[in-house]
């Protein structure tokens, strides 16, 4: 058997990995530390001796722990009909690099994507993050979700069409991005709703999440109609420049407080995408520091 001291080795060397898989599962930062340290007590009462492959054990494990946290909270929200969050966004700054922030960062995607990914099945959620983001088989992916690896590819299949209908390609260069915001933020504070229009796709989405039922708007003039709640947003906080899930975004802070964080998608000069969340607290427990210091 492992000794123990070989093993908390062998997880940490891991760790990072297992919490970026734990994440895009869950898409709580909160969910996924619980996801890996159950993990952890999982390898820990394991005897690992026949183990070949630690890493994938310990992949596979964890996506058991996720499977089965997705299950519960279907269940929970089946019953009280509660209306989807908003995921938990990784943060960093617009202007220091900070390597721990970066790590966190490279393992993030896009909070579009994991708006969709909530709207999967447990199962094809599973499926579609562990082979098309991390590559794993089919046939290790199978057992996790008790299926026929035929079956499995399938389900990853439905998962990718959903994703892709639902998810267009943001603009990759950032700078290009930040402009598009800088300009979003200038014609929010100018009360311009003509402008604010012609930023906008006409598909755009705007979901804000404050905390309880998640509010949905569609629709440039839709939107855009929301001018004097971005004007207020706009004047009364003081703004710091994020990146926010590899994305330009915002965090907002109120005399020093964080008040909101708005995540911006980007499409050919054109925001397709807003996503507010507000929910104190929830922003009470996201790591800032990289933005605030």
């Amino acid at each position: 058997m492992h000794d123990a001291q070989f093993l908390a080795e062998e997880f940490e060397d891991h760790r990072t990995h297992l919490r970026s898989v734990a994440y895009r599962m869950l898409g709580s930062s909160t969910e996924a530390d619980d996801a890996v340290q159950e993990a952890w007590l999982r390898l820990a009462r394991t005897d690992t001796t026949g183990v070949g492959n630690l890493g994938g054990w310990l992949t596979t494990v964890v996506g058991r722990v996720c499977l089965d946290m997705l299950r519960t909270r279907q269940r929970r929200d089946e019953q009280s009909l509660d209306i989807a969050h908003l995921p938990d966004p990784v943060i960093v700054s617009a202007t220091t690099p900070d390597p721990e922030h970066e790590a966190l960062l490279a393992d993030s995607v896009g909070l579009a994507l994991l708006v969709v990914l909530e709207s999967l099945s447990p199962a094809q959620r599973l499926a579609f993050v562990l082979h098309d983001i991390f590559a794993m088989p089919y046939e290790q992916i199978a057992p996790i979700v008790d299926r026929t690896p035929q079956t499995t590819k399938k389900l990853a299949s439905q998962a990718r069409r959903r994703v892709q209908g639902a998810t267009p390609g943001p603009d990759p260069d950032l700078p290009r991005q930040r402009r598009v915001v800088d300009a979003f933020l200038l014609a929010a504070r100018g009360g311009d709703f003509d402008e604010l229009v012609r930023m906008l796709d006409p598909e755009v989405v705007l979901r804000a999440d404050a905390g309880a039922a998640m509010r949905v708007i569609r629709g440039a003039a839709a939107v855009a109609g929301q001018a004097e709640t971005f004007q207020r947003m706009a004047t009364r906080c003081t703004v710091h420049p994020a990146v926010v899930n590899g994305r330009a975004g915002l965090v907002n802070t109120v005399d020093g407080t964080p008040f909101s964080v708005i995540g911006f998608t980007v499409v050919e000069d054109r925001i397709t995408a807003i996503d507010i969340l507000s929910d104190h607290d929830r922003l009470a427990g996201l790591d800032l520091t990289a933005v605030l210091g």
